[in-house]
């Protein structure tokens, strides 16, 4: 395949992914005081990542915290990173956040405690601080229309960056689309018939912002069109399975 290392090789933090989560959600599971209730476009987090509840006047939510020892865990809040693009197994991560709730104005403000990040590779505690100081990655908002765009749009795109792979991770691949983006990197699915497998094409320098991503791509383009294409790919096109 050549050289094709990059110099910028980081991903995201845990304190980041956690936080990415939380920003690119649109709902969240609540536990307090034996009841569970999915909210939906109810949430916001503030920048030293507290979490806003909007509930009904009425909500048992805002009765446990009213009746609740102040300051005392006694809640959970899941957050699921739900893939844009269909793939098997598209939950890419969960985060949840025990804490204590305090009524303020209308709603709630959820304060956490304890941060638990669970990805694939295993789950991680994340520092109450490092949580509380971390930002989101600043294409968290725009990732799900990108990768939408990338995968209905651009399918030849996809195609080319699996040259970027090394030949033995496409081997028995049916299918190959684009699972997670950040300011880091691209990740790509390799969709096999009974396994899968992740592959992440770092950028050689992080993203601040969509037009800076949009350079970054157009680097790893042009590094893969360098690349003649992988034996595994030619045949999947040849037997009408890729």
């Amino acid at each position: 395949m050549g050289d094709h290392t990059h110099g910028w090789a980081a991903g995201p933090g845990a304190a980041e992914r956690a936080r990415s989560v939380l920003a690119a959600a649109w709902s969240c599971t609540v536990t307090a005081e034996g009841t569970r209730e999915e909210l939906v476009g109810a949430h916001t987090v503030t920048d030293d990542g507290r979490v806003l509840l909007d509930v009904a006047e009425d909500s048992t939510l805002l009765t446990a915290a009213i009746c609740a020892p102040r300051g005392e865990p006694s809640a959970v809040l899941e957050f699921a990173d739900v893939a844009p693009v269909p793939v098997r197994d598209r939950i890419r991560a969960r985060v949840w956040l025990a804490g204590w709730f305090a009524v303020q104005g209308g709603g709630l403000a959820f304060e956490p405690t304890r941060v638990v990040l669970r990805r694939p590779s295993g789950a991680l505690i994340v520092g109450r601080d490092e949580f509380a100081t971390a930002a989101p990655d600043p294409l968290a908002g725009a990732e799900a229309r990108l990768l939408t765009h990338l995968a209905d749009c651009h399918g030849d795109a996809v195609e080319r960056l699996t040259r970027l792979v090394d030949p033995a991770g496409l081997q028995g691949a049916v299918r190959v689309r684009p699972l997670a983006v950040d300011r880091h990197g691209l990740t790509l699915r390799i969709e096999r018939l009974r396994s899968d497998g992740d592959v992440r094409l770092p950028f050689h320098a992080p993203a601040d912002d969509v037009s800076q991503l949009t350079e970054r791509m157009h680097v790893l383009l042009t590094q893969a069109s360098a690349v003649s294409r992988p034996r595994a790919l030619q045949r999947q096109r040849t037997d009408g399975d890729g």
